[in-house]
């Protein structure tokens, strides 16, 4: 084997190392946005959506920056591509393998304060992450102003071992965190996920940093550099695929195959959590006559009245509010001493209805808002009474009245009149649930179109 070819790049192993990362990155990009593209899954701006976006950017840097920093593809260039502390230091390190590390500690951070302090986090995951971040910047920052490396990229021994260290401290953080969960029975994968990560991180890291505490000491054996600097980069291709499939910020998409999907894409989360008759409507459903003059409370649990009611809502763009109604009704329907499942439903219609900005937001005032959001307790059976209590009194001033005169009451009385024994079967109301980290959010129902009158509330 040439020693200039191990020494300056562009051996035949280099080449295969290079083509294998390239494969992995699109597999980790065809996982990523297949499911999206083909479940129709819309983009959420909290961290379900924004933490699998940087976990895709530090695994290019991580691939792309040993391909740079090894010079594996023989570049000559002397200009910014071959500046060792910029892909060596900072793009591999901080920005690459520290990053996606950091992403993974931010998941298992929420999971911990959701599940097991029964809390929304203290801090927001905008702010947690960079804070875990800071050891690794600091890092880079001091190993940039010793300028430890040589014309090859190599520090030695005395820098290389507290660097493979960092890689093991970040992997020992995600360790604690999912110690601290590992008693929570949960509803999905989010543990084993977790804990299948530390496992394909701890392997893969110890093999990776093998690799580059060879490849950084042994830099006068010619097959011992060639032989390491492959390993690293198909050891990190491999690294960032797996992290990336088993991770828990879509634990719901993670179930569903892609090839055998159902006539309906996905189950509502009421159906996701086995809450009883969540969505359904019942051949042999006991049949009651519905009556205008009745308390809008009571003709609410008519399911078949709820339904056409929704879908009046919906025509009207104003179908949050009878969808956060039906959602907070499946939440009561969860026993209280089952927290696990009253957690995953609440944080759902938090993010679904309450957060600021959130997809089906509802009209409700700051402080039931504010009440809501800071809760020291998810499970509380009351959670979401005020903002129902509030939600209601707009349905009622609003909608109610021009739901009598409506298209759809009048289509409602048909059906009722014709099949007052038994009623046909209505396929269930579906939305689209995709988990997160957080975990879950949801899409719009499609709205109709009508020539109804109607009253938006709020």
């Amino acid at each position: 084997m040439s020693s200039g070819c191990a020494k300056r790049g562009g051996c035949p192993s280099d080449y295969v190392a290079v083509s294998i990362a390239v494969i992995c990155f699109f597999v980790l990009l065809s996982r990523s946005v297949l499911p999206c593209l083909i479940h129709k899954a819309p983009r959420n701006n909290s961290s379900s959506f924004w933490i699998p976006v940087i976990q895709i950017f530090s695994s290019f840097n991580l691939l792309f920056s040993i391909v740079m920093s090894i010079n594996l593809l023989k570049i000559k260039s002397k200009n910014w591509l071959q500046y060792c502390y910029l892909w060596s230091v900072w793009v591999e390190g901080p920005l690459g393998f520290g990053l996606l590390m950091s992403c993974r500690i931010t998941q298992a951070f929420q999971l911990y304060f959701i599940f097991v302090k029964k809390r929304l986090p203290p801090v927001k995951s905008y702010i947690f992450l960079p804070l875990v971040l800071l050891p690794w910047i600091f890092g880079a920052t001091i190993i940039h102003a010793k300028k430890p490396l040589d014309s090859q990229c190599h520090m030695g021994l005395e820098w290389t071992f507290p660097v493979a260290g960092l890689h093991a401290l970040y992997v020992l953080a995600l360790l604690a965190f999912t110690r601290a969960i590992r008693h929570v029975e949960f509803r999905f994968d989010e543990l084993r996920d977790l804990w299948k990560g530390i496992l394909v991180s701890a392997t893969s890291v110890v093999i990776w940093v093998t690799s580059f505490v060879l490849n950084e000491i042994h830099t006068d054996t010619s097959w011992l550099q060639v032989t390491s600097r492959f390993v690293l980069l198909v050891t990190g291709g491999i690294l960032v695929i797996v992290f990336f499939s088993i991770s828990s910020h879509q634990p719901l998409l993670s179930q569903i195959s892609l090839k055998n999907r159902e006539k309906y894409e996905f189950p509502r989360m009421g159906l996701a959590l086995g809450i009883p008759d969540s969505g359904l409507l019942f051949r042999k459903e006991e049949f009651r006559p519905v009556d205008p003059n009745e308390p809008l409370d009571k003709l609410l649990l008519n399911k078949r009245f709820r339904k056409s009611f929704m879908e009046f809502a919906d025509s009207c763009y104003a179908g949050e509010t009878l969808h956060f109604y039906e959602e907070v009704y499946e939440h009561g329907k969860i026993p209280e001493g089952d927290s696990v499942r009253r957690i995953y439903m609440a944080r759902h219609i938090m993010e679904k209805f309450i957060v600021a900005g959130a997809e089906m937001e509802v009209n409700v005032s700051h402080k039931t808002r504010q009440e809501i959001l800071t809760t020291q307790d998810l499970t509380h059976i009351d959670l979401f009474k005020n903002a129902l209590n509030e939600v209601m009194q707009l349905i009622k001033m609003n909608l109610v009245r021009d739901y009598w005169s409506s298209i759809f009451f009048i289509k409602f009385k048909e059906e009722e009149a014709m099949h007052k024994e038994e009623w046909s079967f209505s396929p269930p109301r579906v939305s689209s649930v995709q988990g997160s980290d957080d975990p879950f959010y949801q899409e719009h129902m499609s709205k109709s179109s009508t020539t109804s009158r109607c009253s938006s509330p709020g």
